[in-house]
């Protein structure tokens, strides 16, 4: 269900924000929607074990004139 809410901001802000809006063709109110959303998302926690396992493997060399 959608609700309304009512904010107080500077008049050049707003203005900014309708350009900025209309260039990514949304509404000021999906714009703020987005925002609210991308800051009230809770963080994802990954496990040191997942990122070693999604390294890649080292590449060896045989030879050359270091020996390496």
């Amino acid at each position: 269900m959608k609700e309304r809410l009512n904010l107080t901001i500077d008049g050049a802000l707003l203005e900014a924000m309708k350009a900025y809006a209309a260039s990514k063709e949304m509404s000021v109110s999906e714009l703020v929607e987005s925002y609210f959303r991308n800051v009230t998302k809770p963080v994802e926690r990954r496990n040191i074990l997942d990122m070693v396992d999604e390294l890649e493997a080292p590449v060896l060399h045989k030879g050359g004139e270091d020996g390496v």
